[in-house]
């Protein structure tokens, strides 16, 4: 078993043993993903329809219906959205305020007073997602160390919910200055609030972050809270329009931390689902590398809007608490995953000086890049794809988009104009452009981070991910491209594959030097414990629970820390000290002897739930490959290009660029000078020729 909690022979109690249909929909900003499972067949069947952005499951219910499934025969419902994500970046959540303790009505406004751009006098902070007017105070205070100094004034808590009431207030955070290490005076407010002002949604900062810090802390809960009315509208409505089809059974969210929760549990705590999409790739990635042998990959999940890149290593995802969503921070134990504006819908477009430039902003599904023909006109890389011959034009996209070549150069000729290069030339400029920004993001997780990218292989996915990888493969020296099965709709194929975790954190802050093994050893049995009871709850016994201890920690004097996973039986604070030095000399390439201190110790405690099996996937042809070609550009020169379905290759086969393999819901180009191979589990492999 991995040390982020992925296991292949997980079967829970939870799903009839003898198979019955699970469902797994990846809910994108562009197209909604569907995978129809059969646990008894072993059977799989996939289905990629246009996203609704004004009602998700209306794509959802597009989808399934295509599929012709009886939801009553459906055992098993798993989903990831970006809904959370799009709510923050839009800001359009929930009209919310903020309590908090007198004096520290600027937290969120101030943050980390660290330049948002390094080298720009003229930069401004982030929007906070509430602005100051709707930041009340209230005289309360707590002690770092707990001792509640000042309880809460239920006087001025009277004349703040008669102001709240007047603004017209959906949601509320109430966000106490050390609140981590005695929650009571959050507790009362809340209680108080709730009964005096019932239309309204209130949560605490300790029951959502209860850690130190108080600007991440703050930021966090009023996060979750902004975006909570507005993602349990949506679930609510998932789930009755499920129910009506015939579904009695759970419905389970993947949250960012890449464990499965349910749905009750995320509405209350939307904020862990920021990256619920990406992190389902990446939980699919690691299990279906750890069945080929391929134990060091980097994910590159290319959509529509981004691209989201993940490093694995022996097996193991790396897990962090220093996300953001835009400049915001999101302090939730979450898979380590970067993303960029980087997709296959991201616009092209002229930066300052007439230089060219590829995203952030995108077309989104609609009006979408200008091949779709629904109206947009702004030159995409999807159009630079279609044009260059690397897309078909005769199949439909999604199976309702048949892609424009004429609309495409359109798109792109005008721009071509105004820089002054043939309009082929600037194609192949925005696929070179959109290349450098995936590979500047690999970097990031892997050579910024003490890792050789040649030594991993890149795992390629998503409707464009296969589109591009050999060419940043290339760039970065990896040692394959490994493309799944299904590679378009495969972050749905890995929300199947999941299983729950929940996180409990508590800020300890103390010296080594200072605490004895048993104190720590007290900390990390309660913390277990919790764990223990969350997962039983849901109907997991002791055999199916793995729990994992992470702490928190740094060299005295220092400012941040790092998180270091522990042994699974810790023994002594010699143990707890030598796995630091290992953890920072191996992230930092430098180890001292100096006095260390724990910051926070975390708990992740997995409820092993059973595993598709992946023999679905296994290619079933033994024919000859069809030779079909066309016309495709590569480094300026114009090249006839065998064509082939994926699903005409067998096992073993072995074709060589320049080649494109189609597919279902994604294409994977073979540059000339390549070669593409197929494993006997489905996997395509990439390798210099």
């Amino acid at each position: 078993m991995a040390a982020n909690g992925s296991s292949a022979d997980g079967v829970s109690a939870d799903l009839p043993a003898d198979g019955g249909l699970w469902i797994g929909v990846d809910l994108g900003g562009s197209f909604t993903d569907v995978v129809l499972y059969d646990a008894a067949s072993g059977s799989l069947r996939v289905e990629k329809t246009p996203s609704t952005p004004e009602d998700g499951s209306v794509g959802i219910a597009a989808g399934i219906a295509r599929l012709s499934v009886d939801l009553a025969e459906v055992v098993k419902f798993a989903h990831a959205t970006t809904l959370a994500t799009n709510t923050m970046l839009e800001y359009k959540g929930a009209r919310t305020a903020v309590l908090t303790t007198r004096g520290f009505r600027d937290v969120l406004e101030v943050g980390r007073g660290n330049r948002t751009k390094m080298y720009d006098i003229t930069a401004t902070r982030p929007r906070p997602l509430v602005p100051r007017s709707r930041v009340k105070e209230v005289d309360e205070r707590t002690l770092f160390d707990g001792t509640v100094l000042a309880t809460v004034d239920t006087g001025q808590l009277e004349a703040i919910a008669t102001e709240l009431e007047a603004e017209g207030i959906e949601a509320l955070a109430v966000c106490f200055l050390h609140s981590y290490a005695n929650p009571a005076n959050e507790r009362a407010a809340k209680l108080w609030l709730g009964k005096r002002l019932p239309g309204i949604l209130v949560a605490t900062s300790a029951d959502v972050l209860p850690e130190i810090r108080e600007y991440e802390r703050f930021a966090t809960a009023t996060a979750n809270i902004y975006i909570a009315p507005r993602m349990q509208r949506y679930l609510q409505t998932l789930k009755q329009r499920l129910a009506e089809g015939g579904y009695a059974g759970e419905v389970s969210i993947m949250a960012s931390n890449g464990g499965a929760w349910p749905l009750e549990r995320m509405a209350e705590s939307p904020v862990n689902s920021v990256l619920s999409g990406p992190a389902a790739g990446v939980i699919g990635a690691t299990e279906l590398g750890a069945l080929v042998g391929e134990t060091n990959l980097i994910t590159c999940d290319m959509g529509g809007t981004s691209t989201d890149t993940c490093l694995i290593s022996q097996g193991a995802f790396a897990m962090t608490t220093d996300g953001r969503i835009g400049q915001l921070p999101i302090r939730m134990t979450q898979i380590d995953i970067n993303s960029i504006g980087a997709g296959a819908g991201s616009l092209a477009w002229l930066a300052a000086g007439n230089f060219l430039n590829v995203g952030p902003e995108s077309a989104g599904a609609v009006p979408g890049p200008a091949c779709y023909g629904r109206g947009g006109t702004e030159p995409t890389v999807t159009d630079a794809n279609v044009l260059l011959g690397r897309l078909g034009t005769t199949e439909k996209l999604g199976g309702e988009i048949t892609l424009d070549r004429d609309a495409a150069e359109r798109a792109l000729a005008g721009l071509a104009a105004k820089v002054g290069i043939e309009t082929l030339a600037l194609a192949e400029g925005i696929i070179d452009l959109a290349v450098a920004k995936m590979t500047a993001s690999v970097k990031e997780i892997s050579v910024m981070r003490g890792f050789d990218p040649r030594e991993f292989a890149l795992f390629a996915y998503g409707g464009a991910g296969p589109l591009h990888a050999a060419m940043v493969a290339d760039q970065l020296g990896c040692r394959k491209v490994l493309v799944p099965p299904l590679p378009g709709v495969f972050s749905a194929l890995g929300l199947l594959m999941a299983d729950t975790r929940h996180d409990f954190v508590r800020t300890r802050l103390i010296s080594l030097s200072q605490t004895t093994f048993p104190e720590l050893l007290d900390d990390v049995e309660q913390l277990r414990g919790e764990a223990r009871h969350s997962l039983t709850a849901l109907g997991f016994t002791k055999d199916r629970i793995r729990f994992f201890t992470t702490l928190d920690m740094r060299y005295e004097g220092q400012a941040f820390e790092l998180s270091v996973l522990m042994p699974e039986h810790l023994d002594s604070l010699e143990t707890v000290f030598t796995t630091f030095q290992e953890a920072y000399e191996r992230r930092y390439a430098y180890r001292a002897d100096d006095p260390a201190e724990i910051v926070n110790v975390r708990m992740a405690g997995y409820g092993l739930t059973r595993k598709p099996s992946l023999a679905a996937l296994r290619p079933a042809s033994t024919g000859k490959v069809p030779d079909k070609r066309r016309s495709v550009v590569f480094s300026g020169d114009t090249l006839d290009t065998l064509i082939v379905d994926r699903a005409s290759m067998a096992a073993e086969a072995t074709i060589h660029g320049p080649a494109v393999i189609e597919e279902i819901g994604s294409t994977t180009v073979v540059p000339p000078g390549f070669r593409a191979s197929v494993h006997e589990t489905g996997l395509l492999a990439i390798e210099r020729d």
